[in-house]
């Protein structure tokens, strides 16, 4: 797996929009918190355009996000905020350049397309905050990421939530948004989750479809020799007239006990104002007890 080079002070972040719409005064607390940490900021040409909700035409976030892969002077690159939109575009990416002279891809949710990509072509990326929740995150989420960025050690230990399957498991650690990775299944951008920790979180979704979620990764192999289970913020879940019957807890361990791994919920990560930051395709340790989690990425 390669890592990008780590960023020091004076590098550039670009800030684009591969979904979403996203508008330069809303783009500000972003910028002065990377130049807090002594970095400089490129803001792409998709930031201030409106088609539709996005953050311009599929052809703009092509073109722009293809200009800051290529662009030496630029050394990470922060997408905007998610929604929805990335998949529309990732088809039409070269990463030619990028896969010889990879870079920081930098966000969440939506986002988790290009994770997923970019895994492929065995180029680790940054899970984590993105401009358009840096006013509301928590200052803790803001220093994951910095330290993410220039490659000081990332240690997180927090308490159990009660639910936990122990255990202790190693391997790279892969995933995003629950509904992102099941809308890629069966396509190029699938992950291999095959001796590697996965890592999943979503945000405003019903009950059974989290289920009918979980059940197709399960059918599509996302379970079979996993070395554990790292389960983020399940946000604003919702329930039918119809109880369900399970939450999102009964449901993710419904099938994860099946493969007695260790298993954690509520890491915080994901669409929660405590959002740390989370190196994919990094090598992470992962120790469950029944209280506390600890997830340790390794040099």
């Amino acid at each position: 797996m390669k890592i990008p080079s780590y960023l020091k002070k004076g590098d550039t972040v670009a800030i684009v929009c591969t979904a979403r719409k996203f508008f330069p005064e809303e783009a500000q607390p972003a910028i002065d918190l990377l130049k807090s940490w002594g970095l400089e900021v490129k803001l792409g040409r998709t930031i201030g355009l409106d088609s539709c909700q996005l953050g311009g035409t599929d052809k703009e976030r092509i073109l722009d996000f293809q200009e800051m892969m290529d662009d030496d002077d630029v050394k990470a690159i922060w997408c905007a905020r998610g929604g929805y939109g990335t998949v529309r575009i990732v088809d039409s990416l070269d990463f030619t350049k990028f896969k010889k002279h990879p870079k920081w891809v930098i966000g969440f949710s939506d986002v988790t397309v290009l994770h997923s990509h970019i895994h492929n072509m065995k180029v680790a990326t940054l899970h984590g905050i993105m401009p358009f929740t840096v006013p509301r995150t928590e200052e803790i989420s803001k220093e994951t990421l910095r330290k993410a960025l220039f490659g000081e050690k990332l240690k997180y230990e927090v308490p159990a939530k009660g639910y936990e399957i122990e255990g202790k498991a190693s391997g790279q650690l892969v995933g995003g948004n629950l509904s992102i990775l099941y809308s890629l299944l069966g396509s190029k951008s699938s992950i291999d989750t095959k001796d590697k920790i996965l890592f999943i979180e979503d945000l405003d979704e019903y009950l059974y479809h989290v289920d009918r979620m979980m059940y197709n990764l399960k059918r599509n192999g996302y379970f079979e020799g996993l070395k554990g289970l790292v389960v983020g913020g399940m946000t604003d879940m919702h329930d039918n007239e119809i109880p369900f019957g399970q939450n999102e807890v009964g449901i993710i361990l419904a099938i994860a006990k099946e493969y007695k791994i260790p298993v954690c919920f509520y890491f915080p990560a994901g669409h929660v104002k405590d959002n740390r930051a989370l190196i994919l395709g990094s090598s992470v340790d992962l120790e469950v007890t029944k209280d506390k989690i600890t997830l340790e990425f390794k040099p």
